[in-house]
C-alpha cells in the first residue's frame, strides 16, 4: 500500500515494474485526489499519470471510467510501454485494516 496526501492507493497491477515510488511521489499532484484509479506509463523515461474513475460513477464520461483503461494504453502509451495501476483504498477499508492490526499485538 502506498500512502500520499492523506490518500492509500493499493497497487492492482505493476507490469515491468513500471511503478517506482519515488517517482510516483515526485509525479502526483492533488488533481489526482479526486480519481478511484491512478495509472501511470513510462514513456521516453519520464512518468505520465492519469486518474480513472471506478465503473459505478455514473456521471463520468467512458473515457474517464477504468474499463477504457485497455483503450488508453493501446492510444496513448507506447507501445509495450511499463506501467502500474493503483487504486484507492476507501476509509472504512483502512480503519478495517488497523482494527485488525491493533487485534494482532
Amino acid at each position: 500500500m502506498i500512502e500520499i496526501q492523506g490518500i492509500t492507493y493499493e497497487i492492482v497491477e505493476n507490469v515491468k515494474e513500471g511503478f517506482v515510488e519515488e517517482a510516483f511521489v515526485e509525479r502526483y499532484s492533488d488533481v489526482l485526489n479526486k480519481y478511484d484509479y491512478v495509472v501511470g506509463d513510462w514513456g521516453y523515461e519520464k512518468l505520465r499519470l492519469k486518474g480513472f474513475y471506478s465503473e459505478d460513477q455514473k456521471k463520468a464520461a467512458f473515457e474517464s471510467k477504468i474499463t477504457f483503461l485497455p483503450e488508453y494504453l493501446y492510444e496513448y502509451c507506447n507501445f509495450g510501454c511499463a506501467y502500474f495501476v493503483l487504486k484507492k483504498v476507501p476509509a472504512a477499508e483502512k480503519k478495517d485494516d488497523s482494527a485488525v492490526d491493533k487485534k494482532d499485538e
